[in-house]
């Protein structure tokens, strides 16, 4: 069924150090003259490579095999054909998923001392497992919901996390937003957007300091809302909203049902963006002009668990 097994990496610290500072020998100095541990990092990258061997290794089952930085999953052509496993933490799950369409991801977990590994169900140890269901096609799928957003220019963007709308810089957003038959203007910090995958994420974050305000001011906040990965819905809030005389915040955070869009129009001149599961330098620009659409895509991702 598969012609080709692509392995998806993402550099290591050590080698984001290298590339900075370019040679090992400074950004070793920079590392200990700042008071940090630089054979933390040379371990980190020792135990990755390691990883990268034996996982190569181990898929050597006769089909074609090509390694790839997750940089280039914007150009990377992916084809039906193609089976994607990822060997990073959890954001290089994210990172490839929004960028394949139907093919199932296998997320082996490099460095389990180090990453928790949520949405990365297998490990080197199990690599005899991986072969199985790589050679035999016995792959047991989990389907994730993805956002996406699409701009009136016909541009798009998918989400396996969350989404973000809002300036470029740390200044105040501006925009209209229409969610079922309401619309305001607002100026904020942004908007999110959230998957089932991502409730634990981003969004968690923004509901543990809107209840630690309320709490810490007498206030009592509800419970919070956590969706599985399957869950066709997605959820919305507005991040410190500012209320002014162009400016309201009624339209703070919502539900996007089955079939449901949220509606952004920019009144930016410049600055504002789009970008997905924290990849800032993969952005749509959204200035004056553009208006974006925003639910749950047709398309789900495939994570193998088992």
């Amino acid at each position: 069924m598969y012609e080709k097994i692509v392995i998806v990496t993402r550099k290591t610290r050590l080698l984001e150090l290298i590339e900075r500072f370019n040679s090992r020998g400074q950004a070793k100095f920079y590392i200990e003259h700042s008071g940090g541990d630089f054979s933390d990092y040379v371990e980190e990258d020792t135990v990755y490579q390691q990883s990268l061997d034996t996982l190569r290794q181990s898929l050597e089952i006769g089909l074609k095999l090509q390694v790839i930085d997750r940089e280039f999953l914007p150009t990377f052509l992916f084809t039906e054909k193609d089976l994607i496993v990822t060997l990073g933490q959890d954001g290089l799950v994210a990172n490839t998923a929004k960028y394949v369409t139907s093919q199932p991801i296998i997320a082996v977990n490099p460095d389990p001392v180090r990453f928790d590994g949520i949405l990365l169900p297998f490990q080197l140890s199990q690599r005899e497992k991986i072969i199985e269901i790589v050679s035999q096609n016995k792959m047991k799928i989990r389907s994730v919901t993805l956002a996406e957003v699409s701009l009136n220019d016909g541009q798009r963007l998918l989400a396996f996390n969350d989404l973000f709308i809002g300036a470029q810089t740390h200044i105040s957003a501006r925009y209209n937003i229409k969610y079922g038959s309401k619309t305001e203007a607002q100026s904020s910090s942004g908007v999110i957007v959230s998957t089932g995958a991502g409730s634990t994420g981003w969004l968690s974050s923004i509901f543990n300091m809107a209840s630690s305000v309320t709490t810490f001011f007498g206030g009592s906040c509800g419970k919070e809302i956590k969706l599985a990965w399957e869950d066709p819905r997605l959820i919305f809030v507005v991040r410190e909203p500012f209320i002014s005389k162009y400016s309201r915040a009624s339209l703070i955070t919502g539900i996007l049902e089955p079939g449901q869009t949220l509606v952004l129009e920019s009144l930016m001149p410049s600055g504002g963006v789009i970008f997905s599961d924290g990849i800032e330098r993969d952005y749509l620009p959204f200035n004056s002009g553009f208006i974006a659409k925003i639910n749950a895509s047709k398309n789900a991702a495939k994570l193998v668990v088992g």
